[in-house]
């Protein structure tokens, strides 16, 4: 049996996503997944996206104005909670839980705040995707372009710590390897013992607080950064394949779980608990 698949995005209209999120719930139980959890993204920071090497119909360039300045939308609770509510009643023998991936709450607590009070969230996801520049606000491609490879991933993994610090509304810490997905080929390749140390330090931030540590699956996660979190105090993992279409559910979990397991993290007692050592 598969773990959880605790990282499932739709999008953010709820009319064009039920399709996607009837379709995961179906897939889930095509694969042997236990239980599902649809983390919908909630965002506050205004980033700048970068165009080059988007398609003009991409979701984010159409989501951008002109300038490439993207404001994320209100997110919509009634509308995400009814959507949930559906799978739930279409399939019974699937544990569907409900959830949210925070980009940057300590940077938003009363924003984020504001949403948590709004309605029952089973898992809630903390996240950092974008990183200050010089004229506002942009994710890993755009900052990669301006710096140092090797300073940007610094900066990211510095962020993480502060995330882990200063924000208690998540349980979860999503991708900490966010910034190794858009790792710029001409830097040569990603070393993780290039950055052990401040992997470490982030890791160690996140442990002391009791959360856990997801395994995302859309890049294979370096072993050596689950290998840190056990030495740093880390005691639970939870799996996601940030799948935002259904054929991407549960993607690599086979080698995830003989990964997890090799530095002796197990099941809970629940189809949906954390893994723990």
């Amino acid at each position: 049996m598969l773990p959880a698949d605790s990282h499932v995005h739709s999008q953010w209209s709820w009319d064009a996503a039920i399709g996607d999120m009837e379709g995961s719930c179906a897939r889930a139980v095509e694969l042997g997944l236990p239980a599902i959890a649809f983390t919908e993204h909630l965002d506050h920071t205004v980033w700048t996206v970068e165009f080059d090497g988007l398609d003009p119909g991409a979701h984010l360039a159409k989501m951008a104005d002109p300038d490439g300045l993207l404001t994320p939308p209100a997110f919509d609770v009634p509308g995400y909670l009814a959507a949930v509510a559906r799978c739930r009643e279409r399939f019974p023998s699937l544990v569907v839980l409900s959830g949210l991936e925070v980009g940057e709450p300590h940077w938003h607590a009363e924003a984020v705040a504001q949403v948590l009070a709004a309605g029952p969230f089973d898992r809630v996801l903390g996240s950092v995707h974008c990183l200050p520049t010089d004229d506002g606000f942009a994710e890993p491609p755009g900052v990669y372009p301006r710096r140092q490879a090797a300073d940007v991933m610094r900066q990211y993994l510095a962020e993480i710590a502060a995330l882990a610090t200063q924000s208690q509304v998540f349980s979860v810490l999503a991708h900490i390897d966010y910034a190794v997905r858009y790792w710029p080929a001409q830097a040569g390749p990603f070393d993780p013992y290039a950055f052990e140390d401040e992997f470490r330090h982030a890791l160690r931030a996140l442990a002391d607080s009791g959360r856990a540590l997801e395994v995302n699956t859309k890049v294979p996660l370096h072993p050596e950064i689950v290998g840190w979190w056990r030495q740093e105090g880390g005691r639970a993992v939870t799996f996601g394949s940030d799948a935002h279409f259904p054929a991407e559910l549960g993607r690599g979990f086979g080698a995830a779980v003989a990964m997890v397991e090799a530095y002796g993290f197990r099941p809970g007692r629940h189809p949906h608990d954390f893994w723990r050592r």
